[in-house]
């Protein structure tokens, strides 16, 4: 992968990292419901103004229904289970948990696109998920799991969240992404819609306007810029090597806690970042090619 999509990628996390305290901060005023299907509206609009001048070309029948399908699954069914299970969730647990998704996804992956998972790969999720545990003090008698059912939830909404890149890699590679995201988004807003009725209206209404700057984040940052640069960067490389820069979430989550929620730093954040960066850097180093045997290179 090129350095400039992995760069990109780490940005594109940061980003991502402001979601759970985003949802928390609305929950006041909007359900769970509410938010997924502001969020994702307010997502579709740009396509809609834009689509005539999108590159790439018309998609098919087949594309089209793929597209809308992997949309419904993710921004539907994978949102609303990732809002909910942060409502039922500590954000310490929700952290951790977060740390399973890049694992889910890099596993669909190989089974149903046939990528290998590198050794080095491997050995990057491992530190990553230590540095997870560091993070969040694990040991500590203030960290508890919320329950089972809980965590269910939030690894569900990851399963959910993996069929984006298992069924938009292939489609990133054979037509426009483009119109790949603005069609997923399109149907998802329409199924949303059709679930909540004219009463997310109504709860948009008693929004306050830093409410709709939350939303606006939500949905250009985060959703148009960020599932776009996914399937752009999906169409040049493996799914488990751009997984891997989901960890760049939970440091940057802890650097919001400091900066925004007034939080005491403690030194458990400052080994599992080392960690996570460990993992991130090794993780991402490309597995050299075995050098040739003696006999090979003589015949």
């Amino acid at each position: 992968m090129p350095r400039t999509y992995w760069t990109l990628l780490i940005i594109g996390n940061v980003f991502w990292a402001g979601i759970l305290t985003i949802n928390k901060a609305l929950e006041p005023y909007l359900t769970y419901s509410a938010i997924v299907t502001l969020r994702f509206a307010l997502s579709a609009i740009p396509f809609l103004l834009v689509w005539r001048w999108l590159p790439g070309s018309p998609l098919s029948s087949k594309e089209i229904i793929r597209s809308a399908c992997m949309g419904v699954v993710v921004f539907v069914v994978g949102q609303r289970l990732q809002v909910m299970g942060n409502h039922m969730n500590t954000a310490g647990n929700a952290s951790v948990l977060m740390g399973f998704e890049p694992v889910l996804t890099s596993l669909a992956a190989a089974l149903f696109l046939n990528e290998r998972i590198p050794k080095r790969r491997w050995i990057g999720f491992v530190f990553c998920l230590a540095g997870l545990m560091l993070l969040n003090r694990f040991w500590s008698p203030d960290f508890h799991w919320t329950g089972l059912w809980p965590s269910l939830v939030f690894v569900a909404s990851f399963l959910c969240e993996s069929v984006y890149s298992i069924i938009g890699k292939p489609l990133s590679r054979t037509t426009s992404p483009y119109r790949v995201v603005g069609v997923s988004l399109l149907a998802a807003t329409a199924v949303n819609f059709l679930l909540v009725g004219t009463d997310v209206i109504e709860q948009s209404m008693k929004l306050p306007v830093w409410g709709w700057g939350c939303l606006v984040y939500l949905s250009l940052l985060c959703t148009v810029a960020g599932y776009l640069l996914w399937l752009l960067v999906l169409a040049k490389a493996d799914v488990n090597l751009v997984a891997l820069t989901v960890f760049v979430q939970p440091v940057a989550g802890v650097v919001i806690a400091w900066v925004y929620l007034r939080e005491n730093p403690h030194w458990g954040q400052f080994w599992g970042a080392l960690a996570i960066a460990a993992g991130l850097w090794f993780g991402s180093e490309r597995t050299p090619p075995p050098k040739p045997s003696r006999d090979s290179a003589q015949s």
